[in-house]
């Protein structure tokens, strides 16, 4: 019998480690779910700042003359979006088959320059992707994982003014910038206002060998580590998909609540357009609130509507409201503020169909 592959680490996995954090295999990573309270590390992004190792996230470097022509293909959204140096687009990676390899977020730097972070358990898939289009396209890009880096994530409504007390060198930089920007630092490394968890706040990307430094002092500073529990929670009540389990390659984006990253209405084409295009959305997807005590909304519960079946796709207790929430994908036609039924072990309870997402910027949105 084969052995398992150990689990990958990354930079600060001795950090959490020596703090006391619950480490867990994560897509085949050794990852902190928590300190020791998750509810204080998802109440302290939501009022202070919480701070997440993400450094298992990939960034992968694009080069060449026809980067953005490369990218306008193989994206679902459209990169002509991007046209000032630092600008973000959240993207969905299509197969031909119109389904989601992953979600990712793309930066223009120049035109010959541009930058994606994409998801740990499909960096690798991600990659041969992008390698695979680029050698059948003939468009010669230099296509760079960077594994010489690492990445905090930084949130709350605190996170930026704590941030500053730590790299006081970027403030000029970021104290204007608006949300999804970023800018390249000295070190080849990136600061960008984005996040996960509906809060606001920065990624930090930084070379390895300087992470565990910038994570010792953001410490100092009050900022306090979160794990994966916090994490998963939060971009829950902020109505986030999570790769592989929001959608996968079994799923296309219209039907997860993700046409709005998906440019079907110009001429361009790009992989996985036609399939769309042939294949308009089923299902909607929707949050849910439990109006009924005796459960917990989880993934794979069966939702009963009037329009027929669905599914829950993420659940959680929410900190923030103090009920029962989900994510889920049910037919078209239910609209918000309709009742419908979650099958809980041998029960039938009811759930309120509402608008996402649930929390944002502190404040609960759906009710």
């Amino acid at each position: 019998m084969t052995a398992p592959a150990p689990l990958k680490q990354t930079p600060l996995n001795a950090i959490h480690r020596a703090a006391g954090a619950r480490m867990v295999d994560f897509g085949g990573w050794d990852m902190p779910v928590n300190y020791g309270s998750q509810i204080e590390e998802h109440h302290a992004v939501r009022t202070d700042a919480g701070m997440f190792d993400v450094s298992h996230m990939q960034v992968v470097d694009f080069h060449g003359a026809r980067v953005r022509e490369f990218l306008t293909r193989a994206l679902a959204n459209n990169v002509a979006k991007l046209k000032v140096p630092g600008k973000a687009l959240y993207s969905c990676l299509l197969n031909e088959q119109g389904t989601v390899i992953d979600d990712l977020i793309a930066y223009y730097f120049t035109e010959d320059f541009f930058r994606l972070v994409v998801n740990a358990g499909t960096a690798e898939k991600d990659v041969a992707w992008f390698n695979a289009l680029n050698a059948q396209w003939g468009t010669g890009l230099t296509i760079t994982p960077r594994k010489d880096f690492a990445m905090i994530a930084v949130q709350g409504p605190k996170a930026r003014e704590k941030v500053w007390a730590v790299l006081a060198n970027i403030r000029k930089g970021t104290e204007e910038m608006k949300p999804f920007n970023g800018f390249l630092t000295d070190d080849g490394g990136m600061v960008a206002r984005t996040g996960y968890t509906g809060e606001d706040g920065f990624e930090i990307v930084v070379p390895a060998t300087s992470v565990e430094a910038l994570w010792n002092q953001l410490v100092a500073a009050g900022v306090r580590p979160c794990g994966l529990g916090a994490r998963d929670t939060l971009r829950l009540e902020a109505g986030m998909n999570l790769y592989g389990q929001d959608m996968d390659e079994t799923v296309n984006p219209l039907d997860a609540g993700l046409a709005w990253t998906v440019d079907l209405q110009s001429d361009r084409d790009f992989v996985g357009k036609a399939a769309l295009k042939a294949k308009p959305a089923t299902q909607q997807f929707i949050g849910l609130i439990l109006q009924e005590k005796g459960g917990v909304l989880r993934a794979h519960q069966e939702v009963l509507t009037p329009a027929g079946k669905g599914e829950i796709t993420s659940g959680t207790f929410s900190p923030s409201m103090q009920q029962s929430i989900a994510l889920a994908r049910i037919p078209l036609g239910v609209a918000p503020g309709a009742i419908v039924q979650v099958v809980i072990r041998d029960k039938q309870l009811a759930a309120k169909v509402v608008n996402l997402p649930f929390v944002r910027h502190g404040k609960v949105l759906a009710s």
